[in-house]
């Protein structure tokens, strides 16, 4: 007869570090759709920020980008204004707690409807 003590104990303890390695997983990757999102969202507004500030200039348009992208705790990499539209790029932190990882990026276009 084998001794089997103990060996449901060492199944529970591997089952658990499994667990706890997805759950950490998970968390990073939801971490990275929030960031994503959350550059997108600040891109977006920056950009209409941004397209409604262009006749007071280009600098003062960029500047207003930038102040949204503060207020939305992310960073402005980018503003290029072209005639009456404005490209405006965004990044946005990711990660959590000590590991952090790249910066989620988006980007986003504003400027007046043309019709041709």
């Amino acid at each position: 007869m084998s001794d089997e003590r103990g060996a449901a104990s060492l199944t529970a303890v591997a089952a658990l570090a499994v667990l706890i390695a997805v759950t950490g997983g998970l968390a990073h990757v939801g971490s990275a759709v929030i960031a994503r999102h959350r550059a997108q969202a600040a891109a977006d507004l920056a950009a209409l920020a941004a397209a409604t500030s262009i006749p007071a200039g280009t600098e003062s348009a960029c500047a207003q980008a930038t102040l949204v992208t503060q207020a939305m705790d992310t960073s402005l990499t980018g503003c290029a204004v072209d005639g009456l539209e404005v490209v405006v790029r965004v990044d946005a932190a990711l990660g959590l707690g000590a590991w952090r990882f790249g910066p989620a990026q988006a980007a986003a276009r504003a400027g007046p409807v043309l019709l041709r």
